[in-house]
């Protein structure tokens, strides 16, 4: 009989666990909700729908929906109650709208955090609380690989509301003895994927023509798989020896915004030409990510599986059998032109 691995050891703790994921209907949370199902746990997922969909949860027996927004306190009471994990995803994420609407921002992203930490601790039976993070926090790098207590500086308002979340968290775990976990993923890409971040747009724009309109090129990124940055966040609920402590995702590897695009273009068959636009720069961009995730592996047992190339085939063809979805999506500029 072959032995368990680490991984597969702790994944079956979580049979019969009763687990809410808020943002389950959105891109990381629905793959955190499908990897859940598949180990028996009785999962609930919490989603008000602003971009997350029904149709990318799992209809499945152990997985029920619950449709409302965490800044509800009354009904984050009631769906809080009896949960042994939470693992809380919801959030505002795009950082282009955080420009506009910075009050929303801090309204879900930092207080509606609060309201889901105070619920936890008195409903008494959760036993962890895993808050995600994002590598935003960092702003850009002040060395690399980027470990835990790298400086944090964030440069949006999206990651200064993230920042202030986490240091509620980490607080309230100080304060009331409360066992929180702090995961910080680097940049996500792959199916489920609700908001035109930067893959996506690169492939969109390539379905439509050879050629490339592009802000600041120059800027890296390190980018993780959806399904290896929502594998790490499962682990860490049920890992011992993390409460307290702040965990980085990421693959110890960037790239450049240009060299993604020609990588993307080659693997679909295509020559291209790409153009700078001016008005897509963002005002205080972060210039580099580079994730150093040794504390994962050693914590969680944890490292990213899916190759660079392997993962944007899956997000390529996922993109291109979802175009109806991917069409409503509306360029913040003309979205928001009228309210600056």
């Amino acid at each position: 009989m072959t032995a368990l691995t680490q991984e597969e050891s702790l994944l079956q703790k979580l049979e019969e666990k009763r687990i809410l994921v808020t943002g389950g209907a959105g891109f990381i949370g629905s793959h955190a909700v499908k990897q859940l199902s598949g180990t028996g746990a009785l999962v609930t997922v919490l989603d008000n729908f602003s971009s997350g969909k029904p149709s990318y949860v799992p209809a499945v027996h152990n997985v029920k929906i619950v449709e409302g927004d965490i800044c509800d306190r009354k009904m984050v009471e009631q769906v809080v109650r009896d949960q042994e994990i939470v693992i809380h995803l919801a959030a505002l994420p795009f950082i282009p709208d955080s420009y506009y609407f910075p009050d929303e921002f801090f309204r879900v992203n930092t207080m509606g955090t609060l309201n889901m930490l105070q619920a936890s601790i008195r409903s008494e039976t959760v036993m962890r609380f895993i808050q995600v993070s994002s590598s935003e926090v960092y702003g850009t790098a002040k060395y690399v690989p980027m470990d835990e207590n790298h400086p944090t500086f964030p440069h949006s308002t999206y990651a200064v509301s993230k920042l202030a979340a986490d240091r509620l968290a980490f607080t309230i775990h100080k304060e009331h003895n409360f066992p929180v976990v702090i995961i910080r993923p680097f940049n996500c890409y792959g199916p489920n994927i609700t908001q035109p971040y930067i893959v996506p747009e690169i492939t969109v724009q390539l379905l439509k023509k050879d050629s490339l309109v592009l802000g600041k090129m120059e800027s890296s990124r390190d980018f993780t798989y959806v399904e290896d940055t929502a594998r790490g966040i499962i682990i860490a609920s049920v890992s011992d020896g993390l409460i307290g402590e702040t965990i980085n995702l990421g693959s110890g590897k960037d790239i450049k915004i240009k060299d993604l695009a020609y990588f993307i273009a080659s693997i679909m068959g295509k020559r291209i030409e790409i153009t700078l636009d001016g008005s897509r720069l963002r005002p205080y961009d972060v210039e580099r990510l580079v994730c150093d995730w040794s504390k994962a592996k050693k914590l969680l047992g944890w490292q990213p599986k899916v190759s660079l190339k392997d993962g944007f085939r899956r997000t390529i063809n996922w993109l291109i059998a979802n175009t109806e979805i991917v069409q409503k999506w509306v360029p913040y500029k003309e979205k928001y032109q009228k309210k600056v």
